[in-house]
């Protein structure tokens, strides 16, 4: 019916792992992000840890493919895509209830970094992956883990393309930008 649409803001918590499922045999990379609100305390003149969230992202065939070569733990990112619950229960048989985002878009969040993109030319389709208890499921589809050598792709799989502004003359005639290095102001909320 309704589909819940956000925009995460936050930091990776883990690396992303792949599933497969088990009827479909398709790939899933999936990873988790907390997002905690930052507030200015006028009275300590400091900014201050406001409420987290820790939210399981999901992440299918070529998305899947370009987040686990380009994310790694503890990097800032903007996540898009359809929030829901998953409820299970835990190996005691008590209930729980997990956020989850299958994700449309993932990429850094550049007011924390630089990035370069290296565009990947369409290849064939890929797979997907998913959840533990939910994590071993995807759509509600039971998962396998992959053999390490069937892994289609990692973090650090494209650092080649970064080693210098010459490996950049190849991509879609792509030029490298010369960006200033700005030092961030805090602005009081």
């Amino acid at each position: 019916m309704f589909d819940t649409q956000v925009t995460l803001v936050g930091n990776v918590l883990t690396a992303p792992e792949w599933r497969r499922t088990a009827n479909t045999n398709t790939l899933v990379a999936s990873f988790r992000v907390a997002s905690t609100a930052r507030r200015f305390d006028r009275d300590n003149n400091r900014w201050v840890d406001g409420n987290s969230l820790r939210v399981r992202v999901t992440c299918w065939r070529r998305l899947a493919e370009g987040v686990a070569s380009s994310v790694m733990t503890g990097d800032p990112v903007v996540v898009v895509g359809r929030l829901y619950t998953r409820d299970w229960e835990d190996g005691e048989g008590n209930s729980r209830t997990s956020y989850e985002v299958e994700a449309v878009a993932v990429g850094h969040d550049l007011s924390r970094g630089k990035a370069r993109f290296a565009r990947v030319r369409a290849g064939g389709a890929t797979s997907e992956i998913d959840d533990e208890e939910a994590g071993l499921q995807a759509r509600g589809e039971p998962t396998e883990e992959v053999a390490e050598g069937d892994v289609p792709a990692r973090y650090g799989d494209s650092d080649h393309l970064f080693d210098d502004d010459a490996s950049l003359e190849g991509l879609s005639g792509v030029e490298p930008a010369a960006v200033p290095e700005v030092e961030p102001e805090p602005v009081p909320v």
